[in-house]
């Protein structure tokens, strides 16, 4: 009988940049955490919080909340596949502790919006969460975090569409969003991505056949880049 602990290991490859060097390493992630509900507006956070409810979306018990998803689903991918029509991305910085050192990049919380009206846990379980194969180590950036600009389009066909924009400053800083998750604690275990929160929808939350999401630093001067397609598989019962 097996009575050592168990847990998913998740190997992902990033381009790293720490103080003006860059490396490639294989990240191993064991753990994946989806804070939601954590903008500093309040009054806004409490409006569309009852915008929701009126669709059937639960009330979230804590603001923030956080919500557990298996590290696997956690990819680099340049291609998901989700059932039906009934999904969307939405762009959030991605926090992750490895040896020690936390890194900042970007990612997609894709979600299954009509599992989210019974269950948001469920629906964060229900699809793939892409992440960008780039890091910048957070110490680089955390002096001028609220700076940074978070940017989401939607492609249909060849029409593309800004779906989100907005500075990291709109939600909850780092330091603390993970001290709320950890009870205090300034790091994340090692082996933990954290999504970050997200932006209101620019014409409001819809599918596309593609979803494309940056994180720009505009301070130092950069830019993190990614997409991926959305391969919707058939409904048949």
């Amino acid at each position: 009988m097996n009575t050592g602990s168990v847990s998913i290991q998740v190997a992902l490859n990033f381009r790293c940049t720490a103080r003006d060097k860059v490396s490639d390493r294989q990240v191993t992630l064991t753990s994946a955490v989806i804070a939601g509900w954590t903008g500093r507006d309040k009054e806004a956070m409490e409006k569309h919080i009852t915008e929701l409810e009126a669709l059937g979306v639960t009330r979230p018990r804590t603001t923030p909340i956080f919500y557990r998803t298996s590290a696997a689903r956690v990819t680099t991918a340049k291609v998901i596949e989700v059932t039906g029509n009934g999904s969307s991305g939405e762009v959030e910085f991605v926090l992750i502790q490895h040896e020690g050192e936390q890194w900042v990049g970007v990612g997609s919380d894709h979600t299954d919006r009509e599992v989210e009206t019974y269950s948001v846990t469920v629906s964060k379980q229900m699809c793939e969460k892409p992440v960008a194969p780039e890091l910048w180590l957070y110490e680089d950036v955390s002096a001028h975090w609220d700076q940074l600009i978070l940017r989401s389009f939607i492609v249909n066909g060849e029409r593309r569409e800004l779906y989100q924009e907005g500075v990291a400053g709109a939600m909850l800083a780092p330091d603390d969003l993970i001290g709320k998750f950890t009870d205090g604690d300034s790091r994340l275990p090692d082996g933990t991505v954290m999504f970050g929160g997200t932006l209101a929808a620019i014409g409001g939350v819809r599918p596309a056949g593609r979803f494309e999401f940056e994180l720009e630093d505009p301070v130092l001067h950069r830019r993190i880049s990614y997409g991926y397609d959305v391969l919707k598989l058939p409904v048949q019962g």
